[in-house]
């Protein structure tokens, strides 16, 4: 019985240390920095450099607001390929993923990611939602972030 739970407290630990291991803020650090995080939301600055690359970590379901213009390749864990485009204010949802990411541009990418959790999450995977965002909310989050830097 005993070496049981020694064998199932061993496994919980390489679990969360395996989780915690595709965090980008832990794993991405140079790519990934931690800004505000409570129960409902991780708000974490995004910054890569010409052609930078990033291992594999993954994000919770959330909105990214490009804060400048960007031509990037998310490869996920299959190895299935996609490239994005994005501009200064642009806001899109992405649901729970995992990926590495490729700056293709000349230029420096930045944008910030909001993930959702616990319940918040919970509740908008569920109802299998969208964020819809109009244009006037995307520029003034868009701003706020630019000066909040």
């Amino acid at each position: 019985m005993r070496s049981k739970l020694v064998s199932a407290a061993a496994f919980l630990c390489m679990a969360g240390a395996f989780a915690a291991a595709q965090d980008p803020t832990k794993v991405e650090p140079k790519h990934y920095k931690l800004d505000f995080e409570n129960d409902k939301v991780q708000v974490v600055s995004v910054h890569y450099g010409p052609h930078e690359r990033s291992v594999l970590h993954e994000h919770p379901g959330g909105v990214v607001v490009a804060l400048t213009e960007a031509h990037l390749r998310f490869t996920d864990e299959n190895g299935k390929t996609r490239e994005v485009f994005s501009k200064p204010g642009e806001v899109r949802w992405y649901p729970p993923f995992k990926h590495k990411v490729e700056n293709l541009g000349d230029t420096t990418y930045d944008a910030v990611y909001i993930g959702l959790r616990g319940k918040v999450a919970a509740a908008n995977e569920a109802d299998g939602d969208t964020v819809a965002v109009d244009e006037e909310t995307k520029k003034v989050i868009a701003q706020y972030l630019r000066t909040a830097k």
